[in-house]
């Protein structure tokens, strides 16, 4: 049996650390640095304060605890080469390397190779100094413009402009301010796609593509997709709004193009592939590229994924050669998935922290998977014979994978560390049944200053409702079994 090291400490890895501890075929998941979520899991799953930035270390740390295969969660590690040190040493890696997540880490270099290879995106111009952007923008017809940041900003670095002078004046914040450091070096101005935005992903060995169901994540703070842009505030999947033909487009013209274009211009891309699309009239066009899951549709992806995701990651990472094709990946049918982020306020600007979480144990007894995003653990009920408690306690706590206060200081308190706190996720039969449930998970769940979107899925929902019955009102969420005001009314009694 194996052990696996996840890179990451956010809800992605959580529930890439849980799924993978599921497999036969794992002893241990090691994650680094990991949250108060892995902290409690239990089982197989434990954290490390291994340095993720320190490639030598972190090739040391793999040969000392008999890693077989990283796994890696976020951006970042990879656009520093950590896949490319790791294989160097011998270690398999579930991920790009740094040539590879340019697709990711510089949208300028994504653009020009999305022309090279002929894959649909909107119109673009990049550039690196901002009076030659402005007098572009303002040589254009006065309509909505994008602005983005080419580098990596932590998905805060695009900015739809409603005129010119937004534009120019984001082109002067992200360039001459430097709100985004290094990453607004170089800066690109496109034309504004209209239509419905989709998620779609897969697992790749650098020639073969296996599809995931597609999702919709809600990137807006605010109800109505309002207020600015943050990591992730829900997500679900399936999405109704992608048929099987539209699905086996996107495949063959975006994915696989892009698998294939990667080869021939020698950087083979090993991983999870995530195209961001926009469903225009014109067909689907590419927003932008991601080197790895998303974070929050990774929580309702692997939920739906039947076969064994450490298989399915080492058939990936086997070597130059791949050999996926030879995986059979099969998904759940007749099932959805929906996530709802609980977040502090103030996110995404500062949130305060340390605040005491409760009631995870009780939204996982309604059949809720709650993912940690930022929670930490700490001694409940101070010094002496309480903290000597908790420390017992810990071992309780783990089994029920959340590690709650509800018990006044007798184990592991969980306490929040940052904007986005847990990711409440729920499986059901349909769409439908999957929201009411993540909301009822939601409502069990408190922490001080806690706010989600309450919209999550609608549009799915929306789009059920026209194919399923086309002549009915519009769906709302009292219609749809979801009583928003009964949900908060539960909250404040808790």
């Amino acid at each position: 049996m194996d052990t696996v090291l996840v890179l990451g400490g956010g809800a992605r890895e959580h529930v890439l650390a849980g799924t993978l501890a599921q497999s036969p075929l794992v002893k241990k998941v090691i994650v680094a640095p990991g949250n108060g979520g892995t902290a409690t899991h239990g089982g197989k799953v434990e954290n490390s304060g291994v340095s993720v930035a320190n490639h030598s270390l972190l090739v040391q740390y793999c040969a000392d605890h008999n890693v077989s295969m990283v796994v890696v969660g976020p951006e970042a590690p990879l656009a520093a080469g950590v896949s490319d040190d790791l294989v160097a040493a011998g270690v398999r890696c579930f991920g790009p390397s740094a040539r590879a997540a340019r697709l990711e880490s510089s949208k300028a270099f994504a653009k020009a190779f999305m022309e090279r290879h002929g894959i649909p995106t909107a119109r673009w111009e990049a550039f690196t100094e901002p009076r030659a952007a402005c007098a572009y923008i303002n040589s254009t017809e006065p309509a909505p413009l994008v602005v983005k940041a080419s580098g990596l900003a932590g998905g805060k670095g695009v900015v739809v402009a409603r005129d010119r002078e937004e534009a120019c004046r984001v082109v002067m914040e992200i360039m001459q301010d430097r709100v985004h450091g290094d990453a607004g070096e170089t800066v690109l101005v496109e034309e504004v796609l209209e239509g419905e935005e989709i998620s779609c992903m897969c697992f790749t060995d650098g020639r073969s593509v296996v599809m995931m169901p597609p999702a919709q994540d809600h990137k807006r703070v605010g109800e109505g997709d309002t207020g600015p842009n943050t990591g992730g505030m829900g997500a679900y999947a399936p999405t109704p709004q992608v048929s099987a033909d539209l699905l086996s487009m996107v495949q063959r013209c975006v994915l696989q193009r892009t698998v294939d274009g990667m080869m021939e211009e020698g950087n083979p891309y090993i991983g999870v592939l995530y195209a961001g699309l926009m469903l225009t009239k014109a067909g689907p066009k590419v927003l932008e590229f991601n080197c790895r899951f998303g974070d929050p549709e990774c929580q309702v992806l692997l939920p739906l994924l039947k076969s064994d995701v450490y298989a399915v990651m080492r058939a990936c990472a086997s070597g130059s050669g791949g050999s996926l094709a030879d995986e059979r990946v099969e998904w759940w049918s007749g099932r959805s998935a929906v996530t709802v982020v609980m977040a502090s306020r103030g996110y995404p600007g500062d949130a305060p922290t340390g605040f005491p979480i409760t009631g995870i144990s009780r939204a996982q007894e309604l059949g809720c998977l709650v993912f940690h995003g930022a929670t930490k653990t700490r001694a409940a009920g101070g010094g002496g014979a309480a903290a000597a408690a908790a420390a017992a306690g810990a071992a309780a706590g783990a089994a029920g994978g959340g590690g709650d206060d509800d018990d006044d200081g007798w184990r592991q308190q969980l306490v929040t560390s940052g904007g986005r706190v847990l990711s409440v996720t729920a499986v059901g039969h349909d769409l439908r049944a999957a929201l009411t449930l993540a909301t009822s998970g939601v409502a069990a769940i408190h922490f001080q200053g806690a706010f989600h979107r309450r919209d999550i899925a609608h549009r799915g929902l929306a789009e059920g409702a026209r194919e399923a019955a086309p002549l009915l009102p519009p769906l709302t969420y009292a219609g749809s079994g979801v009583d928003i005001d009964a949900a908060d009314a539960l909250v404040t009694s808790i």
